[in-house]
């Protein structure tokens, strides 16, 4: 439908109908409010509607399917994909449904669907609370939870979704309903893993744990020692406490005090150790990694808050990403590994990255549909750009990165980690069985695929 035809009375009728805002192009706010955290992305919606309650977001859904329009659902804009926006229709902007309502004595929080991760954080500070989180405080809480969710603090609190305990969400046809272990269970299921298919999610309520401070420690060194320092940190791994996490980060050395001066806008070798206690023990846990002389070193104890806003991205640079999960990391897997590291793009925001596993996220017997999660090891190409000149370089290496490992490679892929791959790849996030039983789930909540603009399930009966 052509943008001047839905911005004429329907769109007037809405105003009058949602309690939030509605954006058409020609409104002052619109660019701002199209903007994602992947610079590449650049979409022109119909009309941007920016839901303040579920009644919004039920009237929204009932808008556009009216007027036949496509819909995306966005939470906090972090996808790499871009999959929030979309071409010519309706965006269903949860942002303004931010709110966090910590109960300390349940140790629970309720999230509204258009949270970030910062917004949680923060709201559980004051309590000395924490549950598992992304990376970054920017994520959104939404499609992090939705996507299965693996952060800092997976292997002390397990994945961020094994921390979900009911989901808020507005159905295709407009129905609101909570889904738990007792109340639509095998939606429940679904939503462990199977993304934004099934409908927008409106809230959330998760467990927290006690967390009153984290120890963190940034390490860096000259690339050339990045095999040595990463054969350290894997055998270190391997027997490490569920309170050690963290991972190593090829990148550009930042302009900081703690980094020497011939090391800035430098490639380097960086161990980020996350331990979820004191500076004591924090040091030594990490004495290995200690003993290699860091030629740069930042150690502190901090909040969970801070350590998850710690490394934020900068918004607005091109992006691409990708991931390989790995049963091992012998050797050879180690020198490719950081062989691969002297193609990146430096300086800029780029990040090679080797999360290990494991953990009380490893050991979970959950019937999740998650099939990554028993892998050691998960290799991410984090590549972020300004010169759309370097779009094939960047993505080229990232590939070269998935390519380098694929001999250790367990097949399945957090896909939160990755942006278009193919049908292929989004079977191998889930599981061909766990993908069958996710389409039958789709079929019963979305079964005309209105929530397609995603990693997307088809449903069972979709196209029979």
């Amino acid at each position: 439908m052509a943008l001047d035809v839905v911005a004429g009375a329907a769109v007037d009728d809405l105003r009058t109908t949602l309690s939030g805002d509605v954006l058409v192009p020609d409104d002052p706010p619109y660019d701002e409010a199209r903007a994602l955290f992947n610079g590449m992305i650049d979409r022109r919606p119909a009309l941007i509607a920016r839901c303040a309650t579920p009644a919004d977001v039920a009237e929204a859904l009932r808008f556009g399917r009216r007027l036949g329009l496509r819909i995306a659902v966005r939470g906090g804009g972090h996808g790499v994909a871009g999959k929030a926006l979309v071409d010519g229709g309706l965006v269903i902007d949860l942002r303004p449904m931010h709110d966090v309502t910590v109960d300390p004595g349940a140790r629970t929080a309720r999230v509204g669907g258009g949270a970030t991760m910062g917004h949680l954080d923060r709201a559980a500070e004051p309590y000395d609370l924490a549950t598992t989180g992304g990376r970054v405080s920017t994520t959104g809480v939404g499609g992090f939870l939705l996507g299965g969710g693996t952060g800092w603090l997976d292997r002390k609190f397990g994945l961020a979704s094994d921390n979900l305990l009911s989901v808020d969400l507005v159905t295709a046809d407009g129905e609101r309903l909570t889904a738990s272990e007792d109340e639509h269970p095998e939606l429940f299921w679904a939503l462990h893993g199977g993304g934004g298919n099934f409908g927008v999610a409106t809230s959330f309520t998760l467990r927290l744990h006690p967390l009153p401070v984290v120890t963190v420690m940034l390490l860096l060194w000259g690339p050339e020692r990045g095999p040595e320092v990463v054969r350290t940190y894997r055998d270190l791994m391997e027997t490490a406490p569920d309170d050690v996490c963290g991972g190593v980060i090829y990148l550009t050395a930042p302009p900081e005090p703690f980094v020497p001066d011939g090391l800035v806008d430098r490639l380097a070798c960086a161990v980020l150790v996350v331990y979820t206690g004191r500076e004591a023990a924090a040091r030594e846990a990490a004495a290995p990694l200690l003993g290699l002389r860091p030629e740069g070193r930042m150690v502190a104890e901090m909040s969970d808050a801070d350590l998850e806003s710690m490394l934020d991205d900068p918004p607005g640079y091109r992006n691409y990403w990708s991931a390989e999960h790995l049963d091992a990391l012998p050797d050879e897997a180690v020198d490719r590994y950081c062989a691969r590291a002297d193609d990146m793009l430096v300086p800029s925001p780029t990040q090679h990255a080797l999360f290990p596993q494991g953990g009380a996220a490893g050991r979970s017997t959950a019937d999740h549909p998650l099939p990554w999660r028993h892998a050691r090891w998960a290799v991410h190409p984090f590549c972020l750009w300004e010169d759309p000149a370097d779009d094939e370089r960047s993505r080229r290496w990232a590939r070269a990165v998935r390519e380098d490992v694929r001999p250790w490679a367990s097949g399945a892929v957090y896909l939160n980690f990755i942006g278009e791959e193919g049908k292929d790849r989004v079977v191998a996030g889930l599981g061909e069985d766990n993908h069958r039983r996710l389409a039958e789930v789709k079929a019963r909540y979305d079964p005309e695929n209105v929530f397609r603009l995603n990693h997307n399930i088809e449903p069972a009966t979709f196209g029979s």
